[in-house]
């Protein structure tokens, strides 16, 4: 079990340190490494707790580039067949130099885009970012087996493994969803993609979500 937070910021509302405070809530999935990524205007925030399970060097440690330096990935999960497609990659002549899922995410990435997600056999709730072309792409698995929440208004847009850390970066505008509160009295729980919060919702299952800076 690992932890993945991060931001788009488009007019600096959301800072790195409030990132880091955030992803520090999430040291009970993650207690092996922390680690972030943030772009060079400060725009775009990853970051992540990382609990080592297939790779345990810090050369597997989050966030992680692709061979080509262009994209950026922060990764909850397991993909089950990622030795498989580890050897594909290979053949394909790429250099991989971890043993980790990790890297055989990012790398597919780079070579098919979202077109890689059908691939991984697994659960996963992951975070791209293409620097190249200024996109930040969210994933999650199948099932969704793993965790991904989003918030969103007219400036920032913020996703986490768990709620909390939204909390944590948005605290002062987050209000109570009343839609919500008649759902949970009824079935115990807050059903998707709702939840106790206005304009944060659960991401979706079997789904993915790209935003381009550009637009």
């Amino acid at each position: 079990m690992c932890g993945i937070a991060g931001y788009i910021s488009l007019q600096h509302l959301t800072k790195p340190a409030q990132l880091k405070e955030a992803t520090g809530l999430l040291q009970h999935r993650g207690p092996d490494a922390e680690g972030f990524y943030f772009s060079g205007d400060e725009r775009v925030g990853l970051g992540q707790r990382r609990l080592s399970i297939l790779d345990l060097s810090s050369s597997a440690d989050q966030p992680m580039f692709s061979a080509d330096g262009r994209y950026c990935i922060v990764f909850n999960g397991e993909i089950y067949n990622f030795n498989e497609l580890r050897l594909q990659l290979r053949d394909k002549g790429a250099y991989l130099k971890t043993t980790s899922d990790t890297e055989v995410i990012v790398e597919l990435f780079a070579e098919k885009g979202v077109g890689c997600f059908k691939d991984l056999n697994g659960m996963f709730a992951l975070a791209l970012f293409d620097l190249q072309e200024n996109i930040v792409t969210l994933a999650r698995d199948h099932a969704g087996i793993k965790p991904l929440f989003i918030y969103y208004d007219d400036s920032d847009f913020i996703f986490a493994s768990e709620l909390k850390a939204i909390r944590s970066m948005k605290k002062a505008q987050l209000v109570i969803n009343k839609t919500a509160i008649p759902y949970f009295l009824h079935l115990g729980f807050i059903p998707h993609p709702h939840t106790i919060y206005r304009n944060t919702l659960k991401f979706p299952a079997a789904h993915y979500l790209q935003i381009n800076l550009h637009h």
